[in-house]
């Protein structure tokens, strides 16, 4: 229920900046000095994060979006925020800590990092330009992206931070200025290799910076969808480092997955009986309901096993009551044909923008449907 919650959170976020409130622990009284009050957007449910609010503001990230010079995908960066934040709950849990978008390394810096090591900028983590146009003999840029995210404790201070790092299954570059584009495909070896050198330099880097000797510092490896991919990339390893260690010496090796329903161009579904439930859900809605422009579904799945799957229903309805009837088919839908115990997100949209909202959270056996109307 991804979509309906950030939908609830950012209303709630509107009416707690007019009055915020403080974590559990912290006080508003004058008399408590040793203790910092933080205002916080609060939360709706316990899996999410409580976010911070600075002086009535809530605090952008430095480094969401930032990339290099070729393009992303907009799924890569959802991906790479929504998959750090998922990992970063295993070390940080959303009953102790609270999130605050990343402060520490700024744009600039970032953006230093990001670029090739070259005479004018020693911090780049990419590899110098050799000079080479041949696919196969020129250095590739093998970080593509980094986000940093804080955790803080209930005084405000910084406990905890997580670090994803971008990383290149391909690389596009033209050989010349608004030519063709080209590839060099990078392996999963190299780019593996690559990326654990480049989180050992960030690592180093940020113990230099006040106030992070002592932090937890987790950073992810995550693999870049390609250029024309419809669902975004995924982690494949991470590491912790405590207190003031410079090094990740131990890393944990993830096996995640993401795929596009149908599966086009003779491509092998991951999972067969999960393709077959969400065609037949495909083909009945379709039937049902002729006037639609497409059903498709983004799946993820972790250790070969399916863990999450987000739908969109593309229609030319305009009538409100086609869409409240619609909606309520869905639902009867995907509780027949859908796998079950998954985190299952519909949304039902038109040329005129979102329509309607059916979703189930991870082990519910509900659904919960919205429509959205007009005043």
């Amino acid at each position: 229920m991804a979509k309906y919650k950030i939908w609830v959170v950012a209303a709630a976020t509107l009416l707690l900046l007019a009055g915020c409130t403080s974590l559990p622990g912290t006080s508003s009284s004058s008399s408590s000095k040793a203790t910092k009050k933080l205002q916080t957007t609060g939360k709706v449910t316990d899996s999410m994060y409580e976010g911070v609010i600075d002086n009535g503001q809530y605090k952008t990230s430095q480094t969401r979006g930032l990339t290099t010079q070729q393009s992303n995908t907009s799924f890569d960066v959802k991906s790479l925020e929504s998959g750090l934040l998922k990992l970063s709950k295993e070390q940080f849990p959303t009953s102790k800590y609270v999130f605050q978008e990343g402060q520490s390394l700024k744009t600039a810096q970032a953006q230093k990092w990001l670029a090739r090591k070259s005479k004018t900028n020693t911090e780049g983590l990419n590899p110098e330009d050799n000079g080479q146009k041949d696919p196969n003999k020129r250095n590739p840029i093998y970080l593509q992206q980094i986000l940093e995210q804080d955790y803080l404790g209930e005084d405000g201070s910084m406990k905890g931070m997580s670090i994803g790092l971008g990383m290149n299954q391909v690389d596009y570059y033209t050989k010349e200025q608004y030519g063709a584009t080209f590839e060099t495909k990078i392996s999963k070896a190299m780019m593996t290799q690559q990326g654990k050198q480049m989180a050992n330099k960030v690592l180093s880097r940020m113990r230099q910076k006040k106030g992070l000797s002592d932090t937890t510092i987790v950073i992810g490896l995550y693999k870049q969808a390609p250029k024309d991919s419809l669902v975004g990339g995924t982690f494949f390893a991470y590491g912790v480092s405590k207190k003031s260690s410079t090094t990740i010496d131990s890393w944990h090796e993830l096996n995640q997955e993401n795929q596009v329903l149908p599966v086009v161009n003779d491509e092998k579904a991951i999972n067969q009986d999960d393709a077959t439930a969400f065609n037949s859900f495909k083909t009945q809605v379709e039937t049902f309901f002729p006037n639609l422009s497409g059903v498709t579904a983004q799946t993820h799945y972790e250790e070969g096993v399916l863990a999450g799957m987000n739908i969109t229903v593309n229609t030319q309805f305009y009538s409100e009551t086609e869409i409240m009837s619609f909606t309520q088919y869905i639902a009867t839908a995907a509780d027949k044909y859908l796998p079950r115990n998954i985190p299952l997100d519909i949304s039902i949209t038109s040329a005129e923008g979102m329509q309607a909202y059916v979703g189930r959270a991870s082990g519910s056996k509900g659904f919960t449907t919205h429509v959205f109307g007009s005043y």
